[in-house]
């Protein structure tokens, strides 16, 4: 099991800047908590015991409750100073991961998959990244993520009608050190 995750929760959140303007999209109010307790939580039940937290915009209202609510939590904070774009914030938060694989999830959604079948599948294919899917039926609002029999990813289409097919459901297992000696596109930062 991958015990260590990436939380992904630097971005500007301008679509919610009209209902939530005051906090980071993960610390987003839901029933009176913030959005990311619902995320440290769910890792926490299935078995993740060690967090890094890749922050931007207000980070320091996020370091804040984390750090107040999860005081016990091995955790660290890594801050962009000016925006990396996804690629950019996942590699300054794996350097400092301590494990040879770490989950990846956004800081403002939450797709429950089992995490242990996702790290075996992971480790098992001896994958370098490894993304969750999440077979979806009539659907246009997401992209669709093209699969071969080997489960090996083939294409990923634009947003168009489907009938069926499987979408990015956000939640990663990646083999860190492939992905810091990667070069990688000027379009992941």
């Amino acid at each position: 099991m991958i015990k260590e995750a990436i939380i992904l929760a630097g971005g500007l959140g301008t679509r919610l800047r009209s209902v939530v303007s005051d906090v980071p999209k993960c610390m987003a109010p839901v029933n009176g908590i913030p959005f990311i307790n619902f995320i440290i939580t769910y890792l926490q039940k299935e078995g993740v015991d060690r967090f890094i937290f890749s922050l931007g915009y207000k980070s320091e209202i996020v370091i804040d409750y984390v750090n107040k609510t999860f005081p016990d939590l091995d955790k660290e904070f890594v801050i962009e100073d000016s925006p990396l774009g996804t690629g950019g914030a996942i590699k300054l938060a794996c350097s400092k991961a301590k494990n040879t694989d770490v989950l990846i999830l956004n800081g403002d959604t939450l797709f429950n998959i089992n995490l242990k079948e996702l790290s075996e599948f992971h480790r098992n294919k001896k994958a370098d990244f490894t993304v969750a899917l999440k077979e979806m039926r009539n659907f246009s609002r997401y992209g669709s993520v093209e699969i071969d029999k080997n489960f090996a990813i083939k294409a990923f289409h634009e947003k168009t009608y489907c009938e069926k097919g499987f979408i990015n459901g956000g939640v990663y297992a990646l083999r860190v050190n492939s992905f810091m000696n990667e070069d990688l596109p000027k379009i992941f930062f």
